[in-house]
């Protein structure tokens, strides 16, 4: 199974109705299209908006998302939790689902010490019976996860069990570092949206976990760079690049990919819960629009 977790993995976005429930039908049209345009399996994470959830809403985003796959690819849903107790419901829950994977981020509204954050992260592994992929967050929130800190999580579960997702800038650079303190062991996820492809994809990454709104392009952007089409790569990624720049922090991730999702006709609303910390303004609007149509050139 671990070997599924490879190639472009969307994370999907949370469509939500009039009355700001999570809205299945709406939730189901986007896997069908992520997998209709080359997604190789799913992922349920931050870009989610599970922080807005509850955790009966998470259960139940992460039990539609696995029944909406269709078994067309592996399912990763993220267990990352304030607490170890509610982590490990996660995990259960997330197994009696039928998820392939589960991913996990330390806690979020406070730092913790070393030793309480590697308590953490070993009973989630030991918790959740399949693969788990540690996503260091830290590009969006939280605290860096120290490379050794990984490295001894990486020998101590192996390489098959536990998966990197490092976030933490430059995501090359620490990509490189993990795998030189893992003897070039481990197997790691690229973070960056599409941004950092052509550096992280030279350095080793077995896969990449994008927004959902771009899916066409990064899947593009994948297989030129596996099939060493230089040229075609850097014209794709050129303009992808320009986009993911220009949206800041989590909240501009979600407000662009939603936006963009309704654009495609994929939604038929952007909402997001709030409160909300960031709006796209006009002159955004206009940029985004144009790369993206020089994004569609570059990818046809």
């Amino acid at each position: 199974m671990t070997d599924s977790l490879s190639g472009v993995l969307p994370v999907i976005a949370t469509p939500f109705d009039d009355q700001w429930e999570i809205d299945p039908v709406q939730l189901d049209a986007e896997i069908d299209w992520l997998f209709a345009n080359g997604a190789d399996g799913i992922v349920v994470a931050m870009v989610s908006e599970i922080l807005r959830l509850s955790t009966a809403e998470r259960m139940a985003l992460n039990a539609l998302a696995v029944r909406f796959a269709r078994g067309r690819g592996p399912v990763v849903v993220s267990v990352g939790a304030e607490s170890t107790r509610t982590a490990r419901e996660l995990c259960l829950h997330a197994r009696d689902a039928g998820a392939d994977a589960v991913m996990v981020t330390p806690p979020l509204l406070s730092p913790v010490s070393e030793p309480q954050l590697v308590a953490y992260l070993e009973e989630v592994v030991d918790a959740a019976g399949m693969p788990v992929i540690l996503q260091d967050a830290s590009g969006y929130v939280g605290a860096s996860i120290p490379v050794e800190v990984q490295a001894a999580l990486v020998q101590r579960f192996g390489h098959e069990r536990l998966l990197l997702k490092p976030e933490t800038e430059p995501l090359g650079q620490r990509a490189s570092a993990l795998l030189a303190a893992t003897s070039d062991r481990a197997r790691i996820l690229d973070g960056s949206g599409g941004m950092a492809l052509l550096d992280t994809f030279a350095r080793g990454i077995v896969g990449t976990m994008p927004g959902p709104d771009l899916i066409w392009a990064v899947s593009a952007l994948w297989a030129a760079l596996q099939a060493g089409d230089d040229d075609r790569a850097l014209a794709i990624s050129n303009p992808l690049t320009a986009i993911i720049s220009m949206v800041p922090g989590l909240d501009g991730y979600v407000a662009f990919e939603k936006r963009s999702l309704v654009a495609q006709g994929v939604f038929t609303d952007a909402r997001m819960r709030g409160p909300v910390t960031y709006a796209i303004d006009p002159p955004t609007a206009r940029f985004l629009d144009t790369q993206v149509e020089l994004l569609r050139r570059a990818v046809a």
